[in-house]
Order: structure tokens, then C-alpha cells, then sequence
């Protein structure tokens, strides 16, 4: 009986986050929020689309785009910058994924920062009136990254401004 407790223990937390990632889907870049909620964003193995996902273990409450198609693809705006020479050249990484929902402006980041060895990760949202909230990412907790999206082939740089 303490076996199948032990068992049960670990495939329900699972069977709540697989919602989150289907059979034919990869994770690109995903994190889980300081509130416990989380971020994925996903594409089809063979890019047949992409999509962001965002809720609790529970329920994923708001994917974007709804449909899965090749055109998801239209959807996000890709940025990135780098620059080199560690600490005394203030060296950072940014990379920024956008996209519009809603009325809504949505912004995933990850950044590096050398001064103070800094990671963040987190999402930025605005209004149509420009007010902005910050969705701050555990960064103990993202797994991929932003930057492989170029390796699709599917998106391209963008001049997007850069936010973090």
C-alpha cells in the first residue's frame, strides 16, 4: 500500500503540468511565477506552431494564440541583444518575446546582468493606456530559453524595443 501512496505522490503533481506540455510539443522556454503560477511557451516538434500558456498547476487559464496553426507563428515578435566583456564592460543578455492579446501587450523576458551576476525572468504586460505589471519568474525554475526560437527557422529578429 505505501508503495502505491509513494507512486500516486508523483504522477498526480505530473498529470497537473502535463496539461501544460501535449505529446507533440516541446518546452522553448517556461518558468514558474514567485505565485506559484506558470509560464510555458511551446511549439509543435515539427513547428507546425508555437503558443503560450499561463496558469496554475491546476488549470491552464490563458493560451494565446487559441488556434494551432503555422500562423501562430505571425503572432510573436522576437528580440535579443548581447553584450560581451563580463563585469567591467557591464555585459548583459536580454532576450524578449512580444505579443498583443486582447488589448493587452505581453512581453516574456530573460535577462543577464554581470554587474551583481543578475538573472531575472519574468512578463511584462500593458495596457492599451500603457500602464505596465510585472509577472516576476523564479529564475531557479526556467528551463530553455528565449535565444533557440532563431533556430526554428519560423521567427525572425525584430527591432521590438528591449524590456526587462
Amino acid at each position: 500500500m505505501k508503495k502505491y501512496i509513494f507512486i500516486l505522490t508523483f504522477l498526480i503533481p505530473a498529470t497537473f503540468w502535463a496539461q501544460y506540455l501535449l505529446p507533440n510539443e516541446e518546452v522553448v522556454y517556461s518558468f514558474e511565477t514567485k505565485n506559484g503560477k506558470k509560464m510555458s511557451l511551446v511549439k509543435d516538434k515539427t513547428n507546425q506552431y508555437i503558443q503560450y500558456r499561463f496558469g496554475t498547476k491546476n488549470k491552464v487559464e490563458m493560451e494565446f494564440p487559441a488556434e494551432r496553426t503555422k500562423e501562430s507563428w505571425k503572432k510573436f515578435h522576437y528580440n535579443s541583444y548581447m553584450r560581451g566583456g563580463g563585469k567591467d564592460n557591464a555585459g548583459m543578455e536580454i532576450d524578449n518575446l512580444l505579443f498583443k492579446n486582447n488589448g493587452y501587450e505581453y512581453v516574456i523576458f530573460r535577462a543577464y546582468h554581470s554587474e551583481g551576476n543578475d538573472y531575472s525572468a519574468g512578463i511584462i504586460i500593458k495596457d492599451s493606456k500603457g500602464k505596465e505589471s510585472r509577472i516576476s519568474g523564479n529564475y531557479k525554475t526556467v528551463k530553455g530559453c528565449i535565444c533557440n526560437l532563431e533556430e526554428t527557422g519560423m521567427i525572425e529578429r525584430e527591432d521590438i524595443g528591449l524590456t526587462f
